[in-house]
């Protein structure tokens, strides 16, 4: 791995870290350890895509989708 794919992969890790976060915010009455586990089931969904640009967003839109179908399931 070079240097520049470091990065990108420190990066990338931080974006979803920061998805996690808003997750947590805009789900209060989850567990944050539920948003974890969620964003890494999602996360390792995309491991060997060739672009990875969109893969923060696409996280926390299937996070999203998740816990509102929970929610409605309640």
């Amino acid at each position: 791995m070079t240097t520049d794919d470091r990065q990108k992969a420190a990066e990338e890790d931080l974006a979803v870290e920061h998805a996690a976060e808003r997750l947590a915010d805009r789900y209060p009455g989850v567990p944050r350890e539920r948003i974890d586990e969620l964003v890494e089931k999602y996360h390792e969904e995309f491991d060997g895509a060739p672009v990875r640009d969109f893969v923060p967003v696409l996280i926390e839109h299937d996070v999203k989708r998740e816990l509102n179908a929970e929610k409605r399931a309640d």
